[in-house]
């Protein structure tokens, strides 16, 4: 009798864990696609993280340059002539300049001379007047202005 009831116990014990695994087994079927989807939806939310931060980067390098400067001090050039159809004018940041200045004239190119840094790769700096302006050698987007550095 011994043997028959500890016989039935294992059957019972061994049906129900049977049970068990099968509904443990569905369960974590179904686990298994939310945890996917959660999983897809958290490299998404990294991926927007990380371009966020590179854009930021970007922005924080381009603001090195301070966006508009008082020179420190004043440098004698020749006289300023305007491009044709163009007159003295002041510019600011996040302006374009048309191609006219961005012509080997006014471009100043021994920058160090009058106390300049080096500009980045694809900027250079573009005499408007007294003003000098950094601006980009491709589209002449204004990223920086120093007022007054010629006389």
């Amino acid at each position: 009798m011994k043997k028959f009831v500890t016989a039935a116990v294992a059957a019972t014990v061994a049906l129900g864990s049977v049970g068990v695994a099968s509904a443990a087994e569905a369960q974590s079927r179904g686990d298994h696609r939310y945890e996917q989807r959660h999983d897809r939806r958290d490299d998404r939310r990294e991926w927007r993280q990380e371009r966020r931060d590179d854009r930021q980067q970007a922005r924080q390098q381009q603001r090195a340059y301070a966006r508009w400067q008082q020179a420190q001090r004043r440098y004698s050039a020749p006289r300023y002539y305007a491009p044709s159809g163009y007159q003295v004018r002041s510019w600011s940041y996040g302006q374009r300049m048309p191609a006219a200045y961005r012509t080997q004239r006014y471009v100043v190119s021994d920058y160090s001379r009058y106390g300049l840094a080096r500009p980045p790769q694809g900027y250079h700096y573009v005499r408007s007047g007294n003003d000098v302006v950094l601006a980009a050698v491709a589209g002449g987007l204004i990223t920086a202005v120093i007022a007054g550095l010629f006389n």
